[in-house]
């Protein structure tokens, strides 16, 4: 259970996007109504639930927060909503659950697609009319709690789907802020790079952090960040703690750990279980003669980066590494065959292609 410290919630950005939600949330936030928090993973989800609660009338009332996803079906719904003594083999006292230990505050349901549709019903009882049993009782308790639910799933879809119920949903979204991903506010990412890497220096008793050097921004700033702030966070600090000399400014931004360069040689991409390719030695392959060799050259470039963008997970400090460009060279080289810079904008163009072909 979270006892509530309103400082541990501030949030950092500044663009518009982001400042409209936080704006969102402040509008949100005095009613009692349940809300729903949707974003990616690593957006912060949890923190807005929390700046949820800590700007509502329920501030100093408890703040309780589950992740639904870590637990059994069992072991949640004891969780949920307590049991009794001889609830089930091991009880052998009674447990006060999360809806209990809420009561008068705000209770946060992360991970909130993961409930199993049996549990969905129950909850969708508290919320109605704010009455439970425990698992194992017979007596009906009472809470007066504020849900708030946080997912990264497609509650809708999950309706259609079968595993989600219509019902809980309609009740649950009374409101719904969606938290903008970090490649929808690159200016950012410099602000909170910056603020993690002052944080991991005083944690690792260094005197001054020195910054990054102007290759390193740019890096930080082209970078697609899927696992956004959380990914982020993690990059910079583990940047900062394997800089070889503390006193310069940082150059290399370490964004996956595990690249290694004792990986194996790639073989067989395409098809990992043939073969070994076998070529009688001094055979050529015929390599057919273009009728415009520009064109051609130009063709296989584009190939090439396409290809790699997609291994890369259009990630492009990393297609870059690969190809052994520099981030700017295959920035240039993007521009030059006018190439999408992310999987979203891959999708969008092909999307645009096949509707003109029509």
């Amino acid at each position: 259970m979270d006892t509530g410290n309103p400082v541990s919630v501030t949030l950092i950005g500044e663009a518009a996007s982001f400042v409209a939600m936080l704006e969102h949330v402040s509008k949100a936030a005095p009613l009692a109504k349940p809300v729903l928090v949707i974003g990616e993973r690593g957006t912060g989800k949890e923190l807005i639930a929390s700046r949820l609660h800590y700007l509502s009338e329920r501030w100093e009332q408890p703040l309780v927060k589950v992740n639904c996803a870590a637990l059994t079906e069992s072991l949640l719904e004891s969780e949920l909503f307590g049991h009794e003594v001889g609830a089930f083999t091991g009880a052998t006292r009674a447990h006060t659950g999360r809806f209990e230990q809420a009561d008068g505050g705000t209770l946060v349901l992360d991970e909130l697609g993961t409930i199993p549709l049996r549990m969905q019903e129950n909850i969708l009882r508290v919320i109605e009319y704010g009455e439970f049993q425990r698992v194992g009782g017979s007596n009906t308790l009472s809470t007066d709690v504020r849900v708030v639910g946080a997912t990264n799933e497609d509650l809708p879809r999950l309706v259609q789907a079968g595993r989600f119920r219509a019902d809980l949903l309609d009740r649950l979204a009374f409101d719904v802020i969606h938290v903008p991903p970090l490649r929808e506010r690159p200016e950012d990412i410099p602000t909170l790079a910056y603020h993690f890497a002052v944080n991991i220096t005083s944690e690792l008793k260094r005197t001054v952090f020195s910054g990054f050097s102007p290759q390193a921004e740019a890096a930080l700033v082209g970078y697609d960040w899927p696992g956004n702030v959380r990914e982020l966070k993690n990059a910079v600090e583990r940047s900062v703690y394997r800089a070889e000399d503390p006193s310069q400014p940082i150059a290399d931004i370490l964004f996956d750990p595990f690249a290694s360069p004792f990986a194996p040689p790639e073989t067989h991409a395409e098809n990992p279980d043939a073969g070994p390719v076998e070529q009688s030695a001094g055979a050529v392959s015929p390599v057919p003669i273009p009728d415009d060799f520009r064109a051609a050259v130009d063709d296989f470039e584009r190939q090439i980066l396409e290809g790699a963008l997609r291994r890369a997970q259009y990630r492009q400090t990393t297609a870059a590494r690969m190809l052994g460009l520099s981030y700017h060279q295959l920035r240039g080289l993007l521009k030059k065959h006018g190439l999408p810079k992310t999987n979203r904008a891959a999708s969008q163009a092909a999307t645009g292609a096949r509707e003109s072909s029509h």
